[in-house]
C-alpha cells in the first residue's frame, strides 16, 4: 500500500517497504519532521509533547518509536498510552504541552496505523502547517538534542476520568436527568479504547451499559467503520436485552452512531442532527457540517432560526469554518460531533452525553426520535485509484459536464440537484475518490451514485 501523507496526518499499512508503508523507519522520520517544525514555530526552554494511542496491535511499537524519537530532540513526552482521540486532543491543552500524537488509523483496518499531528491548541495542523512538516521531512535535515538534553517520558494517569468529568460538567449535558432514566444501552467499541471511554462516562451517568467488543485488544470483530453493515451483532444484542439503544464508536472515539431499541440503524449522518438538535434548542445559533454531509443538519438548523454552513471536508476545515462563523456545534456526518464548549475536535464522548441529554428532555424512544427528523437517504460508493489516474483532471471534466449546475468546488466537486446531491473528491485517507449522494430515498440516493460511477468509469 502507498504510505499516505496528507493533513490529515501520516499514514499506512504495518510491515513492507520504506517510504510505501508505515515503517519503523517512515515513524522515526515524520516524527523527527514534526518535532522539528514544532521547534521551529514555538520558542520555548523546555517543550512538551502529549502522546497517546488506540489499541490497535501496532500501536505499543509505533508509540515507542514516537515516544524516543520526541526523547532525542529534547522534548518531554507526556504518555497518556490508551487513550482517545479526543482525550489526547484536550489533554494538550490541559497540560499546556506544545503538541500533541495520537496513533491511530482511525476506521481503517488493523493491519493500518497513522500519527494524527496536533498543535499547541488541541487541534489537527492546518494545510500550510502540514505541508511544512511534509517539507521537512523530505530534506531529512534534522538536529536532535545532545547527550546532557534529552527529553524524557512521563506516564499520565487519568486522562480519559479527566475527559469524563469535562463532559459532566458542561451546562447543557443533564446528568440528574439522565441518572433519573435509568437507561439500559449496548455498547461496541470494536475491541478498542472506546471499550475504556464509553463505559465509564455511561457509568457516571447511571446508565446501565452492556459491553460487546469492549476489550481493548486491537483486534477488530469487524470492519471497524461504524456502518449499517458492520453492525449486525450490535442490533441483536439491543433486541436481544430489551435496551433503549445501542452506541458504535471507531476505534480511536471520535465517530460515534446509534440503533434503536428495534435494532434499526439510526445512521451515522443523523448522530450530528440530533445533537445539533438539542444544542440549538438550548442555545440559539448557526451550524456547520462538511460537504458531504446530510441536508438534515441544514434543514434543523433552520428550523431553529439558525444559519447553516458547509465546509471542506476534514476535521480541521470544519474547525476553521466553525471558528471564522462562531457556529455552537458542528462536525461531520460520519458520526463525528465537535462541540466548542468542550473542545475543538470529534468526540464521540460529548456526543454521547448530547444525545442522552436530548432523550431525556423529549421522553422519547430512539426510534421516534428519528422519525421526527427529516428523512433522507445517502449512498457512499467510493473507486480505488489505478496507478497514474489523474483525478484533478477527471473532476475538472465533471465539473465542465454539469457547468450550469453551479458545482461546489471547494473540496473536489459538488453538484445540486433539485431533490438530491453527489459529492466527489479525492479521499485524504485512503487511496480512492469518494462519491457521495444524497436523496429523498436509497433507491434514488443509489441510482445517482451508480450513474457519476459509469461516467467517471468512462472519462478513465
Amino acid at each position: 500500500m502507498t504510505l499516505i501523507k496528507s493533513i490529515s496526518g501520516i499514514r499506512g499499512t504495518i510491515g513492507g517497504k520504506t517510504s510505501d508503508n508505515l515503517t519503523p523507519l517512515d515513524t522515526v522520520l515524520f516524527t523527527s519532521a514534526y518535532a522539528s517544525w514544532l521547534k521551529n514555530n514555538q520558542d520555548a526552554k523546555h517543550y512538551k509533547v502529549v502522546v497517546g494511542r488506540d489499541a490497535r496491535i501496532s500501536g505499543s511499537m509505533i508509540q515507542g518509536l514516537v515516544n524516543q524519537t520526541l526523547v532525542g530532540f529534547g522534548i518531554e513526552v507526556l504518555d497518556v498510552g490508551l487513550s482517545t482521540t479526543p482525550t489526547v486532543e484536550m489533554s494538550v491543552t490541559q497540560h499546556q504541552a506544545h503538541g500533541g500524537i495520537i496513533i491511530t488509523a482511525s476506521h481503517n483496518p488493523k493491519q493500518w496505523n497513522a500519527l494524527k499531528l496536533l498543535n499547541e491548541k488541541g487541534e489537527f495542523l492546518n494545510a500550510a502547517s502540514g505541508k511544512a512538516v511534509l517539507e521537512i521531512a523530505e530534506k531529512k535535515d534534522f538536529e536532535y538534542a545532545s547527550i546532557d538534553n534529552l527529553g524524557k517520558v512521563i506516564s499520565v494517569k487519568g486522562a480519559i476520568e479527566d475527559h469524563v468529568q469535562k463532559v459532566l460538567d458542561l451546562s447543557l449535558v443533564n446528568a440528574e436527568g439522565i441518572r433519573h432514566k435509568k437507561f439500559k444501552v449496548v455498547v461496541d467499541a470494536v475491541n478498542s479504547t472506546g471499550g475504556i471511554a464509553i463505559p465509564l462516562l455511561l457509568e457516571a451517568l447511571g446508565v446501565t451499559c452492556i459491553p460487546i467488543y469492549c476489550d481493548p485488544t486491537g483486534h477488530f470483530p469487524h470492519n471497524p467503520e461504524p456502518l449499517k453493515e458492520h453492525l449486525t451483532a450490535l442490533s441483536e444484542k439491543v433486541v436481544a436485552e430489551n435496551a433503549d439503544f445501542g452506541i458504535v464508536v471507531d476505534p480511536d472515539v471520535d465517530r460515534l452512531a446509534f440503533v434503536d431499541e428495534n435494532g434499526a440503524v439510526f445512521g451515522e449522518e443523523y448522530t450530528l442532527v440530533a445533537c445539533s438538535d438539542y444544542v440549538l434548542s438550548k442555545t440559539p445559533g448557526d451550524t456547520v457540517s462538511n460537504l458531504s454531509s446530510t441536508r438534515a443538519l441544514s434543514d434543523i438548523t433552520q428550523r431553529r432560526n439558525g444559519v447553516y454552513y458547509a465546509s471542506a471536508v476534514g476535521e480541521v476545515n470544519v474547525v476553521e469554518k466553525m471558528k471564522e462563523v462562531k457556529a455552537i456545534i458542528g462536525g461531520e456526518g460520519n458520526g463525528g460531533i465537535i462541540y466548542p464548549d468542550l473542545h475543538y475536535g470529534r468526540d464521540a464522548l460529548v456526543g454521547v452525553a448530547l444525545f442522552l441529554s436530548l432523550l431525556t428532555e423529549n421522553n422519547q424512544k430512539v426510534s421516534e426520535l428519528r422519525a421526527s427528523y427529516p428523512d433522507y437517504a445517502m449512498s457512499k460508493a467510493k473507486i480505488s485509484l489505478s496507478e497514474g489516474m489523474d483525478v484533478d483532471v477527471l473532476l475538472k471534466e465533471v465539473e465542465k459536464k454539469y457547468s450550469e449546475k453551479n458545482p461546489e468546488t471547494i473540496d473536489g466537486v459538488k453538484i445540486a440537484f433539485e431533490s438530491s446531491w453527489v459529492h466527489l473528491r479525492k479521499s485524504n485517507t485512503e487511496p480512492i475518490i469518494r462519491v457521495y449522494t444524497e436523496a429523498k430515498n436509497q433507491k434514488e440516493a443509489n441510482e445517482l451514485a451508480e450513474r457519476f460511477l459509469r461516467e467517471i468509469e468512462e472519462m478513465v
